[in-house]
């Protein structure tokens, strides 16, 4: 099994501190976000590739600290959005069971990685009410209909999703072939692409509780889970 993080983008809604700092090195408690990510892997997956762009060379010191990580740059993520992270993970995609996530998120329950998965999932927060952000819509048995954004009484996407090793070839290979028309995948999110090949998949969600995985995307979000973050960024 490998692991797939996505590290490049820019992180500019957590300004100023992303000026001198990539995101996902940004520190909670004392710990970078994206190693709270790696240590739960870790115990799971054979190796973790993160994907960076923005602020790549902060990256480096995490290939000398975890033997089983190695970082894959990608050139386009200035002008494409995060389907080019997957595009740019291509040659291991596909290759084995895989987790692909974000790599802004302070995971406080590492177990989460453990849980025992039959078959493609997103994690996913139930969320009472409306929510804006990217959700599921799931029939009678469970599988998710729609992935995409704004929806009531539904699961949402929070950064971690596990595609066995046919589903993620699926993927990929439908990001390549996005890829073939310019002017129209450009702005796509990868979770776009998954959206499409619903009809190919048997995806379902894994529920998670929402203070296993946070998501933080402002320095006032940082502020209100970490109080005491101004120590150590």
């Amino acid at each position: 099994m490998i692991a797939i993080l996505m590290a490049a983008g820019l992180g500019t809604r957590m300004a100023p501190l992303t000026e001198t700092v990539a995101k996902p090195l940004v520190k909670v408690h004392g710990e970078a976000m994206i190693e709270t990510i790696i240590k739960g892997l870790r115990e799971r997956v054979d190796h973790i590739y993160v994907v960076v762009g923005y602020k790549k060379e902060q990256f480096e010191s995490l290939e000398e600290k975890y033997p089983n990580l190695t970082l894959i740059e990608n050139t386009e993520f200035m002008t494409i959005n995060n389907i080019s992270s997957i595009h740019a993970a291509r040659d291991v995609m596909g290759t084995d069971d895989c987790f692909i996530c974000e790599a802004d998120l302070y995971v406080s329950d590492p177990s989460i990685f453990q849980a025992e998965l039959d078959q493609s999932c997103y994690y996913g927060k139930f969320v009472q009410g409306h929510s804006d952000d990217w959700v599921f819509e799931q029939d009678a048995f469970g599988r998710i209909t729609r992935v995409g954004k704004h929806g009531d009484n539904l699961y949402n996407m929070c950064g971690v999703a596990f595609f066995k090793k046919d589903d993620a070839a699926l993927i990929r290979d439908a990001i390549d072939e996005a890829y073939k028309h310019k002017g129209e995948y450009e702005n796509l999110f990868w979770d776009d692409i998954v959206n499409q090949q619903l009809d190919k998949l048997e995806l379902t969600v894994h529920p998670v509780k929402h203070s296993q995985i946070v998501e933080i995307d402002s320095v006032s979000e940082l502020a209100v889970v970490d109080p005491e973050y101004y120590k150590y960024n």
